[in-house]
């Protein structure tokens, strides 16, 4: 038989993976705030925020969480943000054969661009083809093509004016779920530039789309198009009349016509907006819980609480030997031999008080993390099965690093087996000011053990450079989730993956790039990749739960990066916003097409 999802009939799909598709840009909602601006009389608006302004309007392009794309575009399916399950989007319906290895998307009847344009087979079959599975674009989301051992690309065809089809190498249960992450683009407006080549033989798509664009120039199919981008200040959206979402009484859908995205870095700029009255929302941060808490019946307001954020929160050192293509290494040989000395790794875990961390900087807000996976996971490895912990040891920490050849001077200074001073640089973003503060806390931790550590503090823009292109860092205060990925760890592969594109602590070539001499993936690495591509091949629910125990404790044991403390998702929207559903998955504004905002 076929397995169906259609409007009328429901299969389950337990067997898929979670939620990929609102990924980065989840991040981005979970964010939101306002401030004011003008409109047209009688026009509902919705107010948001972000922290960075956005690197690109170019999707494929896009590395940052931090970007305009998920008001403007829409994949083959969507995922609810309450549930996990996966939903009809541009895609009214989808057959899976028997074998897995064949999925036939039908379209709905009558889509169009922004710009009015139908949208058909033709722009899907285009968007894989030519741009995501096109090796002369380095985009991140090919990785998500990449099927089980073979690291194969599926290959796609169209059957006729509302069906194409995409035949797989070899069963891989999370390509579904991957077409609700992959937006589908315009190739009305985009084939010249992927087809037409630079002076230096590089697709113009590379060149396409930057944010100096005129903004009425981005040609999307999601619930808004834009129409006005001040640098560093805000974009603004209006409805797009051409989006395919009505409700059952036949209105169009969204219902807010104006959408302004405000660019505050300062979590202390966005609360003051947000409590002087002229904010529609705010993320909630663990400092400013009590106060919001306190004024919300005056600000009419509600404080939603959607438990353990998703993803994980790290410290971690990079790890990478290799050179650049002029021979210079990445990381100074002499720090590069402390961060691949596991000994260190190890004390500097052991040396780091989470419980502390916890009370003061997060109030108390917040869960203790030991495993990449989440608690609700249901292969998540607890400290009772065995998972390997390390809990506040100071003590302990200096005897390792005493044990693996270091030693003190009569300064209580860290020295290595050379006689250098053990100090570093720790970088961290400067739009978050809790991540601020555990880096600090860090800091400090690690002088008790005799290491100087320097803080680094740039814009996330900045960051994702260094950690993704230049990889000239030394260790790194961050924070990296896929919704839905503590159900189906496969998710995060292009993270854990030893080629995975975001694979920050010891990223190798990418396509694209220039060159990377001697670089080498340590055998914990390898055995990670097996793991993976062994989970995502193995249907028997007890036989998954054994490769993901292994895989958490490997990283236990090696640890690559070490967890520190998960936060509650919160999130304060004003009451004038209806239709609400908050999750920790979706963030407050997964179903932006359905909220109404009313008269104070």
């Amino acid at each position: 038989m076929e397995y169906t999802y259609n409007n009328r009939r429901k299969i389950n799909t337990s067997w898929l993976l979670t939620l990929v598709a609102l990924g980065l840009s989840c991040l981005l909602l979970l964010t939101s705030g306002c401030a004011p601006n003008s409109k047209a009389t009688n026009e509902t608006q919705l107010i948001l925020v972000t922290p960075s302004e956005p690197s690109t309007f170019n999707f494929p392009l896009n590395q940052s969480p931090y970007g305009v794309f998920s008001f403007l575009y829409e994949g083959l399916v969507d995922v609810n943000g309450v549930t996990g399950s996966l939903e009809p989007a541009l895609a009214e319906s989808w057959e899976i054969s028997p074998d897995l290895q064949r999925i036939v998307f039908t379209l709905r009847k009558g889509l169009k661009w922004s710009d009015g344009q139908p949208l058909t087979v033709d722009d899907v079959v285009f968007t894989y083809r030519d741009i995501y599975l096109n090796p002369k674009i380095p985009t991140v989301y090919r990785d998500f093509l990449r099927i089980g051992n073979s690291n194969a690309f599926p290959s796609i065809q169209q059957l006729d004016e509302r069906r194409v089809e995409f035949t797989l190498p070899e069963p891989f249960a999370p390509f579904v779920r991957y077409t609700a992450r992959l937006v589908i683009l315009p190739a009305h407006a985009l084939r010249s530039s992927v087809e037409s080549a630079d002076a230096k033989g590089n697709p113009q798509f590379l060149a396409t789309w930057g944010t100096d664009t005129e903004p009425q120039k981005i040609i999307g199919n999601g619930p808004f198009q834009m129409v006005s981008y001040s640098p560093s200040e805000r974009v603004v959206f209006q409805r797009n009349p051409y989006y395919w979402r009505s409700d059952t009484q036949g209105n169009p859908q969204p219902y807010v016509e104006r959408l302004v995205l405000q660019v505050i870095e300062s979590t202390d700029n966005q609360l003051l907006r947000f409590r002087s009255g002229q904010l529609d929302s705010i993320k909630v941060t663990s400092e400013a819980f009590g106060l919001l808490k306190r004024e919300s019946n005056r600000g009419k307001y509600t404080v939603y609480n959607g438990g353990p954020e998703t993803g994980i929160r790290f410290v971690g050192f990079n790890l990478n030997q290799a050179s650049n293509e002029r021979g210079v290494p990445f990381v100074d040989p002499i720090k590069s031999r402390w961060f691949n000395t596991l000994a260190f790794r190890q004390a500097v875990a052991y040396a780091i008080d989470r419980e502390r961390m916890k009370n003061n900087i997060y109030r108390g807000l917040g869960e203790i993390q030991h495993s990449p996976l989440g608690v609700v996971s249901p292969y998540y490895l607890s400290p009772e099965e065995g998972l390997k912990v390390y809990s506040y040891d100071p003590q302990k920490a200096k005897q390792m690093l005493l044990d693996a050849g270091f030693k003190y001077n009569s300064q209580q200074q860290l020295l290595d087996w050379d006689g250098n001073r053990v100090k570093f640089t720790i970088l961290v973003k400067s739009e978050e000011k809790s991540r601020v503060d555990v880096a600090v806390q860090i800091k400090q931790d690690l002088s008790q053990i005799g290491i100087q550590a320097d803080l680094q503090v740039l814009s996330f823009n900045v960051v994702i450079k260094k950690l993704l292109r230049s990889r000239d860092w030394d260790c790194y205060v961050g924070s990296f989730g896929v919704p839905g990925a503590d159900l189906e760890p496969y998710l995060l592969f292009l993270f854990w993956s030893s080629k995975g594109s975001f694979h920050q602590f010891n990223q190798g070539p990418q396509p694209g790039e220039p060159p990377i001499l001697d670089w080498v993936a340590a055998d914990w690495e390898q055995e990670l990749d097996r793991l993976f591509l062994a989970g995502v091949e193995e249907l028997d629910q007890d036989q998954r739960q054994i490769i993901y125990g292994q895989f958490q404790q490997i990283v236990a044991e090696q640890l690559p990066l070490f967890f520190l403390v998960n936060p509650l998702s919160l999130q304060a929207v004003r009451d004038r916003v209806e239709n609400l559903q908050f999750s920790a998955l979706g963030g407050a504004f997964w179903n932006l097409y359905e909220l109404k905002v009313s008269e104070d």
